[in-house]
């Protein structure tokens, strides 16, 4: 009897905990909200989930308990409750995946008018590349990448030497304008995630991930390296500052190029050691 009403009470403690506690997450800083509205409905069918088998034990335990004369009857097997209990999961699983599905295709589905640049994850900083006067992003290859010159770019490709690199330092992004964000790692994984932005994507050495959004309030966050990768994955840390375009603009005049950071004739980039 008191395992029952311990377990009525766990369901009910569970409702009231989800409604009266300020554990919502922080205020939603770029267009993705469709994410906010794809976990709801995770946390509705799994919370009803829950309840209702915390219930049902509770009310098997009561129900069923033990009583003098009484004896219990062996069932190895219903075809009945089988059945019911595939088609509920499966409707429930359904109900989980297709409001995600949809929102990953608007997710990996880039305007074309987004603006491009690159995050690069390396153990434990964040580096950053923006397209210079030309609109296009340079090439890059694994092979190039040295410790002179992190983000493996190819010194000969005239592309890339008007690149903005940004290294170690806070990523500037004009709001209102839709960004495509390219993803490279070059050692481990890594996870480039924004919790304001509710945006994340893994970081895979040798492969270039992408996704796009639009910041939509101006300010200062955080970005948090959200894949274990090394003893200071607690301190792969960086800043994102989403400032009106005019403000942008300046900032990316005061930025020096990959050819402005190249030593003369070998491509190694100045400072990055440090």
């Amino acid at each position: 009897m008191y395992i029952a009403l311990i377990l009525v009470l766990i369901a009910a403690g569970s409702v009231l905990f989800h409604f009266l506690s300020p554990w919502w997450w922080t205020p939603i800083a770029s267009n993705w909200r469709y994410i906010d509205d794809t976990i709801v409905v995770t946390f509705w069918i799994t919370g009803i989930v829950f309840t209702a088998v915390v219930l049902f034990m509770a009310y098997c335990i009561f129900r069923y308990r033990h009583r003098p004369g009484r004896q219990a009857v062996y069932e190895p097997e219903s075809k009945r409750l089988e059945w019911w209990l595939t088609i509920v999961t499966a409707v429930g699983v359904v109900a989980m995946l297709a409001p995600g599905l949809v929102v990953w295709n608007q997710f990996v589905t880039v305007p074309d008018d987004a603006a491009e640049f690159e995050v690069v994850g390396q153990q434990w900083q964040w580096t950053f590349r923006l397209p210079g006067e030309d609109g296009r992003l340079g090439a890059s290859d694994i092979r190039n990448v040295t410790f002179e010159n992190p983000l493996g770019l190819n010194p000969d490709d005239p592309n890339g030497r008007d690149d903005i690199v940004v290294i170690a330092d806070d990523l500037h992004l004009p709001v209102g304008r839709p960004v495509k964000v390219l993803l490279r790692s070059v050692d481990v994984l890594h996870d480039f995630y924004v919790p304001e932005f509710r945006a994340k994507m893994d970081m895979i050495p040798g492969t270039v991930t992408y996704f796009w959004f639009t910041p939509t309030r101006t300010g200062r966050f955080e970005i948090l390296c959200f894949e274990l990768c090394g003893s200071g994955h607690p301190y792969m840390r960086g800043g994102v500052v989403v400032e009106p375009e005019s403000d942008f603009q300046a900032w990316l005049g005061q930025q020096r190029t990959f050819a402005e950071l190249s030593l003369p004739n070998d491509g190694e980039i100045v400072g990055a050691a440090d």
